[in-house]
């Protein structure tokens, strides 16, 4: 399972009165989610990011429209059926339970996209095997909103894939290990 963020330097995943992809929608990191073999693996996500992302693909927002025909998968416990936006299935149960079934049941790789609480709960249930970061060239301090890693545990991170798309975005994959606490502390 791939762990999927897109966020400012500072580390948020939006921020108030920003455009999606923060205004910088490069071309050439839009055609290479066009270009991935991933792009139709069943997406994870939670309520939120369903309202958001589901907002943007109907708003007609920039390498949203493949997002649309893609299989989605929503843990909430306050939406409700059915859902408006296709191909989207709503979760009410326990999210790692439901995560070891569909990774069970499916013959691709699970991925999320946004959802920071979703994603820090795989995380630390140990389902996730890649956490790929795409870190715009932003500093959102006044705006910011959804700090990525507040609250997660100590992960060390080791990095198996990087590339620099234009505009200076910077993609980074790494295969994570949840720690107890810092290195060499028997913690």
């Amino acid at each position: 399972m791939t762990v999927d963020f897109i966020i400012s330097l500072d580390g948020y995943g939006a921020a108030e009165g920003w455009p999606g992809w923060w205004g910088m929608e490069s071309p050439e990191y839009l055609q290479w989610l066009d270009d991935s073999p991933e792009k139709g693996d069943p997406i994870l996500m939670g309520a939120k990011t369903y309202r958001l992302m589901s907002m943007f693909a109907t708003s007609g927002e920039p390498g949203t429209e493949a997002l649309t025909a893609m299989p989605k998968f929503v843990f909430s416990s306050t939406l409700t059926e059915p859902l408006e936006w296709a191909n989207t299935t709503l979760v009410t149960g326990d999210p790692v339970e439901a995560v070891r079934r569909l990774e069970q049941d499916s013959e691709r790789n699970l991925r999320t996209l946004g959802s920071v609480s979703l994603c820090r709960t795989l995380l630390q249930a140990g389902l996730v095997d890649i956490y790929r970061v795409v870190i715009f060239p932003v500093i959102t301090g006044a705006t910011g909103q959804d700090r990525i890693f507040d609250g997660y545990p100590d992960v060390r991170l080791d990095l198996v894939n990087s590339r620099t798309f234009e505009g200076g975005l910077q993609l980074l994959e790494y295969a994570p290990t949840v720690l107890e606490g810092p290195p060499g502390t028997g913690v």
